[in-house]
């Protein structure tokens, strides 16, 4: 696959040769398999405590062996009850249909959060959402372009180190109404301490060999993420299964294949 090799400046220098996962099927359904097993990992362990309505003086003495307080006969219902001054019977508690009893199925720390995946599927998604961005039709459906995907650019935008910089190679690239769309982010509806919450849409992609200087230059830019080819996932080229505008440095481009084969890219659980 040959495409266009652009200069910082937005001009065409030639064209590039690209390796063949670029013209790889495109999987949604894997996709978005992959999606979940990888956001699966950062969520958050949930449990009650282990005393949580049940650290309370209630007691069953409701046995046809118990020689007092059994509340048989008495026109009162056998349930543990609180333990009050002068042998009396108090509200029922512990069980869980009593008020400020045990909750029935609380949350437990053993339960398996985490959707696992096998590594060659991983990969296998991986190609396809890099097959994805490549393809006109589908990043169109949620962004708009200003050169034809992909975009590849010389390595000479891994030296670029200030913001004012990237923002013109980005301007050069004709994608100045793309990161627009990010500079106004959505608030999230609800009670006030999430009225707050700002979200940013996710819109460019950068992709080079090495983010030292550049992924310093591109954190303040909202909507664009800058990383390293050995740092891949299938969130960061499709986040919401949604394949977004990527732009891959030549010596990234090149370099793909072999950073698909290393065992160190991709999901780690």
């Amino acid at each position: 696959m040959e495409v266009a090799l652009y200069h910082l400046d937005g001009k065409s220098s030639g064209n590039v040769s690209l390796p063949h996962v670029f013209e790889g099927e495109y999987r949604a359904d894997l996709l978005r398999r992959a999606l979940l097993a990888e956001q699966s990992l950062a969520y958050q362990p949930q449990a009650h405590s282990v005393m949580a309505g049940i650290d309370t003086t209630a007691v069953y003495v409701g046995r046809y062996d118990a020689s007092w307080r059994r509340g048989r006969h008495m026109g009162q219902a056998i349930r543990p009850r609180q333990a009050l001054g002068g042998g009396a019977q108090g509200d029922v508690r512990r069980i869980p249909s009593a008020t400020k009893g045990r909750r029935a199925h609380p949350h437990k720390l053993e339960r398996k959060i985490i959707e696992n995946i096998n590594r060659k599927e991983y990969v296998r998604a991986l190609e396809s959402a890099i097959a994805g961005c490549a393809k006109v039709e589908i990043v169109k459906l949620n962004h708009s372009l200003g050169k034809s995907v992909p975009i590849v650019i010389e390595d000479s935008i891994e030296k670029v180190a200030k913001t004012k910089d990237l923002m013109k190679v980005l301007d050069a690239l004709g994608l100045e109404k793309e990161l627009e769309r990010s500079h106004s982010p959505s608030r999230r509806k609800g009670i006030r301490r999430a009225a707050v919450q700002r979200r940013f849409r996710k819109n460019v992609l950068i992709v080079v060999s090495d983010s030292g200087k550049i992924g310093k230059a591109g954190r303040n830019i909202p909507g664009l993420d800058v990383s390293d080819v050995k740092s891949l996932t299938v969130e960061k080229l499709a986040p919401g299964s949604n394949p977004r505008v990527t732009i891959w440095s030549e010596g990234a481009a090149k370099s793909l294949e072999k950073a698909l084969a290393d065992s160190n890219i991709g999901i780690k659980a």
